[in-house]
């Protein structure tokens, strides 16, 4: 069985003084345990709005979604999230800011820090734990808004564009890192992104949405295997996907460009 499972999920929108809007129109989903799953397609197509539903952040209109087989019904520690924005406490340490979602649980102070500590040197922030926000770069933000996520012991990691404000890069060490940490703890993740090299790099699958209203246009499963590196990105295969994506996502660009 799947761990996260969506089925024929619509969602409308009545913007006051204007016409209903579809923003998602019957997707069906499935990402199994264990698997990195990511996401792609036009802006505005919805991608954003699935990851929010998956998080309990907004309700369908219709259709169904599970975890694990229980109903999504709401916010909860089973889910971390990740935003493209640095969604940290300013008036907090990384080890606070690590620490935040574990004291909220009741766990012991000790039990707390050696959480925070364990993930803090698995996203390569040892010596910074009592660093600010302020005093960090926006790569080392995001390692500590992932560590912070991480930190609930979630059942599946949503990821919203988390590396899009960062420069190419810094992107492509967070991919690594991102790469690293989820090698070596198996979390499921839920990825969404508009670059196609990331999606590629990173998922297990790549599913495909179509501009507004957004639909899954295409699922594949991404038979590189891992671990995968820089020489990935030149191969026939990482060629190949990206030529069949491209197409896929310039269609629905000048779909979406035309609405």
């Amino acid at each position: 069985m799947s761990l996260l499972a969506l089925d024929h999920i619509t969602v409308r929108f009545q913007p006051k003084g204007k016409p209903e809007v579809t923003a998602l129109d019957d997707v069906s989903l499935r990402v199994a345990h264990d698997t990195f799953a990511v996401i792609v397609g036009p802006s505005g197509c919805g991608k954003s709005t699935l990851l929010r539903l998956v998080a309990g952040l907004e309700t369908p209109t219709s259709g169904s979604m599970t975890l694990d087989g229980q109903p999504i019904a709401g916010p909860s520690a089973d889910r971390g999230m990740v935003f493209q924005s640095y969604t940290l406490f300013p008036w907090l340490s990384v080890r606070e800011n690590v620490m935040f979602g574990p004291k909220l649980k009741g766990l012991a102070k000790a039990e707390c820090e050696d959480i925070a500590d364990d993930l803090i040197r698995a996203v390569g922030l040892s010596g910074f734990e009592r660093s600010f926000p302020k005093e960090l770069s926006g790569g080392m933000r995001q390692r500590v808004a992932l560590a912070r996520a991480l930190a609930n012991d979630p059942r599946i990691l949503l990821m919203d564009e988390p590396f899009g404000a960062l420069d190419s890069q810094t992107r492509q060490l967070m991919q690594e890192l991102l790469l690293e940490v989820w090698q070596a703890r198996r979390k499921t993740v839920l990825f969404i992104t508009h670059d196609i090299d990331e999606a590629i790099i990173l998922g297990d699958s790549v599913h495909v949405m179509t501009a507004r209203p957004g639909r899954i246009k295409r699922s594949m499963s991404i038979d590189i295997p891992r671990p995968r590196n820089l020489d990935a990105l030149t191969s026939t295969e990482f060629m190949q996907f990206k030529r069949e994506i491209l197409h896929l996502m310039h269609d629905e660009a000048v779909l979406a460009a035309r609405t």
